[in-house]
């Protein structure tokens, strides 16, 4: 065995509940065949191997059942759930949520990337801090896998108020302990990602920031300024029918999480 093997097991045999994974990695997928396996492969390309991956198809009409269950035959860890009904981004994530036996949840959309130390750092980085909900530092990359822009930073720590107007939080490199915060349940909204880290912060517990690079978003169509117009418009719904924030409390949060946002994908 080698010493990253080694201590993979060891943080397994630390933190292991009875007869479950130890991390429950929850990638829901809809139309994913262009990059889903590049996405598999990426964490069965992990040195921390205490996991199962649990896809959850949310009616897809191309082939990503088939390279899903080609992976899942080949990698028992990878297991495909399939919906008879479209449920959104929020619906899948919640069925893989509630189907994981693992006592943390990994969020890993279809078509992002783990470097292959991800889950070994993060988890040591957690158990270190005593941390219920950590995340880290990524890089963009486009279609083909190629590097846009620099690398994100991301800030030590970060409370529910902090994060009302922050944009620091990438779904793809986030890791919760529901050991700590009990029951995870997605709020069906655009933003349920955001949504379920607020909740998780609104119980007085902070998000810490491994700042360290560990994953690859990926940047895919030509319509980056609606996009994010679109998402201005769905955090604003979050602070207002979600958060129930009164209006004052609202553009003072949004204001300070679109300059942040801002900052966070110039160019220079």
């Amino acid at each position: 065995m080698n010493p990253l093997e080694e201590t993979s097991a060891g943080y397994a045999a630390a933190l292991r509940p009875q007869t479950a994974s130890l991390v429950s990695i929850v990638n829901p997928a809809y139309n994913a065949s262009r990059f889903v396996l590049e996405t598999i492969s990426s964490v069965r390309a992990q040195t921390f191997a205490d996991w199962e991956m649990i896809v959850v198809d949310d009616c897809s009409k191309d082939d990503t059942c088939r390279i899903v269950e080609e992976q899942s035959q080949a990698d028992s860890r990878v297991r495909l759930v399939r919906h008879d009904v479209n449920q959104g981004p929020a619906g899948a994530r919640e069925t893989a949520i509630q189907r994981g036996r693992g006592r943390y949840v990994a969020f890993l959309d279809s078509d992002d990337l783990w470097t292959p130390q991800k889950l070994e750092r993060q988890l040591a980085f957690m158990q270190r801090n005593g941390a219920a909900l950590s995340f880290t530092q990524f890089r963009r990359i486009d279609a083909q896998g190629h590097t846009v822009g620099r690398l994100i930073d991301v800030p030590e720590e970060l409370s529910y108020r902090q994060l009302l107007k922050n944009t620091a939080i990438a779904t793809s490199t986030v890791i919760v302990d529901r050991e700590q915060t009990g029951p995870l349940h997605m709020t069906r909204t655009y933003y349920d990602d955001y949504a379920l880290w607020l909740s998780i912060l609104r119980r007085g517990f902070s998000a810490h920031g491994l700042r360290e690079d560990l994953m690859r978003y990926r940047v895919v169509g030509q319509s980056v300024s609606r996009n994010k117009a679109r998402s201005a418009a769905m955090v604003w719904r979050v602070y207002r029918d979600v958060e129930k924030l009164g209006l004052a409390d609202s553009l003072w949060c949004f204001a300070n999480y679109a300059s942040r946002g801002a900052f966070k994908y110039r160019t220079f």
